[in-house]
C-alpha cells in the first residue's frame, strides 16, 4: 500500500494497491526529490480513462518497472479532474515536447517541478512504433544524471516558450462572427455530420453559435449543419441507444463506435444543443434525445437528493473496451423473442458498429429506420415500433444486470454548474417541472457544501478555479431566468465580483484560469476543448449581468475580454465557436 489509499480522489485510490511508491501532488514529494537529487515521474489521468487503465495494468503493476521507478524516481499520481490547473500546464509542456497530449499524461520533471520530457501512453516494451516504458525510464535517468546542464538548459527554453504571451488585443467587428460562421460551415462533414475527420468530437460551442445565428437570420445552410450533425450523432453508437446520454467521442468519422466514457460536461452541453434545436425546429426526435440525456443523468450521473456526478468509466476492465455497452448476435437471440430479434437486429446492427478488438461485438446504432424495416418485413410500421420498444426494454434490463463501469461520484462545482444551466434550459424547452426542481436542488447543494468562509471550492478542500466560478455564475443566471427569484441574480453578481477580483487580467483583459502560478505559467484560454471555455462563457455572463443590473462596468469587462482574444480567434474558427456566440451577443446588445 502506498500513500494514495486515504486520498479523496477515486482515481488516486484506485492506484493505492500498485507496487509503486506513489505520492499525491505535494510539497513533500518534491522536497524528497530535491533531497535525494532524483527526477520526478508525474502520471496524470482520470478514473474514466481507458488508456490510463491499460498503462496501469501493463506498467504500474509490472514488478520490474515498479522497481525502476521506486529506485530511481520520485513518483506522483495526479487526478486531472481534481487538479485541472496542474494538468493543463503539463499538457502544454508535453504538447510542446511531443506534439501531442492526452491521458494518461506521463511527464518527467526536475526536482523543482520543471518538465524535461513527456508523452502519453507508453507500453512496457517497444510496440506498434511506441518506445517501451522500460527503455524510456533508463534513457531519461541517464540523461538526468549525465547531462544535467543540457537538461537544465532545455527545461529553461521550454518554460520560456510556455510563458510567451499570446497576440496583442485586437478590435471587434460583426464581420468577425460572419467569417467564423463561414469557416465553421466549411469544416462541416456533409457525408457524416459533425466537423473534420476521426476521431470526431461533438463541438457544442460551434453548434450553439450556429443555433443562435439561425434564430436571427434563418440561414438554411446553418440549419442544415445543425440538423445533420445532431441527427447523425443521435443515430450513432456515440449515443447510448438504450439508456440515453452520450459517450465522450467517436473513434470513426460517422459516429458509429465511441470511446465509451460518459462525461458530465459533454452531456450537459449536448443537452443544451438538443433542447435549443428542439425549440427552433420543433423536431420531436431532438426532444426524445434531450429527454434521454435527462433520464441518464438522473438515473446514473446524479445523487437522488441533488448534485451531478463527474463521469462513468469507459470500461469494467481494460481488457474489454466497451464491454458493458456492446452486444453479440448471440446476446440478442438469448434475450429477445423471435419477432423482437428480427426487428432489432435490422434496426441496431450495422457492420460499421463492430468493435475493432472483437468483431462479434457491436455497438448499437440506428442502421435502419422503422419504416424501412416495415417495408423489408411486411410488418405494420406501428408493430415494428412496438417490437423495438419492447426489445429495448429487455436489452436495458439485461445490461443493468451486468457489472457496470465505475461511477465517479465526486461533486465538482464546475461540472454541476454546467448541468444545472442545461437543466434550466431543458425545463424551459420541455416544460417538465421536475427538471427545474432537480436543477435547483443541485444548485442549493453546491452553495451549501462548496462555499465556506466566503470561499468557493472546486471540490472538498481544493480552491475553486475560473471554471468553477464562471459555470456557477451561469447556473445562477439560468436559475434566475427559470424562477424570477432575484436571490439567484444577487448571488451571480456576488460571485462575479469575486471572480473579477481573483482572475481578471487587468493589463490585457480576459480571465486567468487559476490564482496559483505554477512554474510561473499563466493560462488565459478561449478555445473550445471541445466544450466551451470559461472565458467565452464569462463574456456571456457579463453581458447578461449588465442587461439585468444596468452595470456598465460588466459591459466594459465583456468588451475587454472579447478584445483580448480578438487577434487569435480567427485562426481557431471551429475551435472558438462559443467565443463567436459571445461576440454575436455583444453586437446584438450593442449594435
Amino acid at each position: 500500500m502506498n500513500r494514495l489509499g486515504s486520498e479523496r480522489s477515486p482515481y488516486l485510490r484506485h492506484a493505492a494497491d500498485q507496487p509503486i511508491d506513489w505520492y499525491p501532488w505535494s510539497d513533500e514529494a518534491f522536497q524528497r526529490a530535491a533531497d535525494e537529487d532524483k527526477p520526478v515521474f508525474l502520471s496524470s489521468g482520470a478514473v474514466w480513462c481507458h488508456w490510463c487503465h491499460v498503462m496501469a495494468k501493463e506498467c504500474f503493476y509490472n514488478e520490474e518497472i515498479a522497481g525502476m521507478l521506486n529506485r530511481d524516481f520520485i513518483c506522483i499520481k495526479l487526478d486531472r479532474d481534481e487538479r485541472p490547473d496542474i494538468d493543463r500546464r503539463y499538457q502544454q509542456a508535453v504538447v510542446a515536447i511531443a506534439a501531442a497530449g492526452g491521458w494518461p499524461l506521463s511527464v518527467f520533471l526536475m526536482p523543482d517541478k520543471r518538465p524535461f520530457f513527456g508523452g502519453t501512453y507508453f507500453p512496457p516494451d517497444d510496440s506498434h512504433g511506441r518506445p517501451g516504458f522500460k527503455k524510456v525510464l533508463a534513457a531519461l535517468l541517464d540523461f538526468f544524471k549525465t547531462k544535467r546542464a543540457e537538461a537544465d538548459e532545455y527545461t529553461q527554453r521550454l518554460l520560456e516558450h510556455l510563458r510567451q504571451e499570446g497576440p496583442a488585443a485586437g478590435e471587434l467587428s460583426p464581420a468577425m462572427a460572419d467569417r467564423a460562421a463561414e469557416s465553421i460551415l466549411a469544416a462541416f462533414d456533409s457525408a457524416n455530420g459533425g466537423f473534420g475527420q476521426f476521431p470526431k468530437f461533438p463541438m457544442p460551442g460551434a453548434i450553439e453559435f450556429l443555433t443562435s445565428r439561425y434564430s436571427r437570420t434563418h440561414d438554411e445552410s446553418s440549419a442544415n449543419v445543425i440538423r445533420r450533425t445532431l441527427s447523425a450523432m443521435a443515430r450513432g453508437g456515440f449515443h447510448d441507444q438504450l439508456q440515453g446520454g452520450f459517450h465522450r467521442y467517436s473513434v470513426d468519422e460517422a459516429w458509429f463506435v465511441p470511446h465509451f466514457e460518459k462525461m458530465a460536461d459533454d452531456n450537459a452541453w449536448l443537452l443544451r444543443n438538443y433542447v435549443s434545436a428542439y425549440s427552433l425546429f420543433g423536431d420531436a426526435y431532438y426532444k426524445e434525445v434531450a429527454e434521454g440525456i435527462v433520464r441518464f443523468s438522473r438515473e446514473v450521473l446524479s445523487a437522488p437528493e441533488g448534485g451531478f456526478y463527474a463521469s462513468q468509466d469507459a470500461d469494467v476492465t481494460p481488457d474489454d473496451e466497451g464491454g458493458y455497452f456492446t452486444w453479440t448476435d448471440e446476446d440478442l437471440r438469448r434475450v429477445l423473442d423471435e419477432d423482437e430479434y428480427r426487428v432489432l437486429f435490422l434496426h441496431y446492427f450495422s457492420p460499421r458498429g463492430r468493435m475493432h478488438h472483437d468483431d462479434k461485438k457491436h455497438v448499437l446504432c440506428i442502421a435502419k429506420e422503422p419504416e424501412e424495416i416495415a417495408e423489408m418485413t411486411g410488418l405494420e410500421a406501428s408493430r415494428v415500433q412496438e417490437l423495438i420498444s419492447s426489445a429495448r426494454k429487455k436489452l436495458l434490463a439485461e445490461r443493468s444486470g451486468r457489472v457496470a463501469p465505475y461511477l465517479d461520484t465526486t461533486i465538482y462545482t464546475s461540472l454541476n454548474g454546467l448541468f444545472i444551466t442545461a437543466y434550466m434550459k431543458a425545463y424551459k424547452a420541455l416544460g417538465d417541472d421536475s427538471i427545474r426542481e432537480f436543477g435547483l436542488a443541485s444548485l442549493d447543494r453546491i452553495l451549501k457544501e462548496h462555499v465556506a468562509d466566503g470561499r468557493l471550492y472546486h471540490c472538498s478542500n481544493i480552491p475553486a478555479l475560473l471554471d468553477d466560478y464562471v459555470f456557477l455564475i451561469e447556473a445562477l443566471l439560468a436559475a434566475y431566468e427559470a424562477t424570477a427569484d432575484r436571490k439567484h441574480l444577487s448571488r451571480a453578481e456576488e460571485f462575479m465580483e469575486t471572480c473579477i477580483e481573483k482572475f481578471w487580467d487587468s493589463s490585457s483583459g480576459g480571465f486567468f484560469d487559476a490564482e496559483e502560478k505554477l512554474l510561473d505559467i499563466t493560462l488565459k484560454q478561449v478555445e473550445d476543448i471541445p466544450h466551451p471555455s470559461a472565458n467565452a462563457v464569462a463574456v456571456v455572463c457579463l453581458l447578461e449581468l449588465q442587461r439585468a443590473l444596468g452595470n456598465d462596468r460588466y459591459l466594459r469587462h465583456a468588451e475587454d475580454s472579447l478584445k483580448a482574444f480578438a487577434a487569435r480567434v480567427p485562426e481557431m474558427g471551429l475551435h472558438a465557436g462559443y467565443y463567436f456566440r459571445a461576440l454575436d451577443l455583444y453586437f446584438q446588445l450593442n449594435g
